[in-house]
């Protein structure tokens, strides 16, 4: 009796080693979207909208963010909305909480009072919490601006960086997250508010509601300051 115990004990032993390991996570994830937007401020109109984002997050204290984003819109042959923002961030922690960082961003709507606007900074993070419900990090930096303004103004400024990012796990198949960012210089002074819903539908395919706010302390006159798009999207990701 205790051979035959002594057997069975083995062969399940045997078969538990026989199992290969589960393979190691995928370094590089991301999404694309493609959706439905309307926009308010300096145009009123709704479009389409078009966004992808590619994380490669490797085994070590190294992650690198790539963004992209394009709006537009046309009505009876005329373009009344025109966006294309791009990003890239590289991040090093130190820790648990903590980390550096340095990004690039590059923004053109020519219907915001600036054709285009570059910035590049490097500061510091702290994760205020991490857990497998919320994550919380907050940014600080410096850096510097270029900016184009539709009136073909050139502005060169030195810029204070600062920024949140808040992600909140509802369940198993819904999250909502919550980014702010503020670029401080001493021409102007750039807000971005970004608000989003996503709820899975069926395997990689999910829908995006999201609502952002962009805002323009100093424009040119006759322009908003202020810009809002309330946008719906089919999102997959990988």
């Amino acid at each position: 009796m205790r051979k035959l115990g002594f057997l069975a004990l083995w062969s399940v032993a045997g078969a538990a080693l026989a199992q290969p390991p589960a393979p190691p996570p995928d370094p590089i994830t991301g999404s694309a979207a493609l959706g439905y937007l309307s926009t308010s401020g300096n145009t009123e109109s709704t479009s389409g909208n078009a966004s992808f984002k590619l994380t490669w997050d490797v085994d070590g204290p190294w992650k690198h963010d790539w963004t992209a984003l394009a709006i537009t819109a046309r009505t009876s042959g005329v373009t009344t909305a025109q966006a294309y923002a791009a990003g890239y961030k590289a991040q090093r922690d130190f820790g648990e909480a903590s980390y550096l960082f340095a990004s690039v961003d590059w923004r053109q709507d020519r219907f915001s009072g600036y054709d285009t606007q570059a910035t590049e900074a490097v500061g510091y993070g702290w994760r205020l919490f991490d857990t497998e419900r919320h994550v919380l990090a907050i940014e600080g930096g410096v850096g510097a601006k270029q900016s184009t303004l539709v009136d073909g103004t050139d502005l060169d400024e030195g810029i204070v960086r600062g920024g949140l990012d808040y992600l909140l796990h509802i369940s198993e198949n819904s999250e909502f997250s919550q980014k702010l960012l503020l670029e401080r210089g001493a021409d102007n002074r750039y807000t971005e508010s970004t608000s989003a819903l996503k709820a899975t539908i069926v395997g990689n395919l999910a829908i995006v509601f999201s609502y952002v706010i962009k805002n323009n302390s100093d424009v040119p006159v006759g322009i908003e300051k202020t810009d809002r798009f309330t946008a719906i999207s089919l999102e997959y990701g990988f």
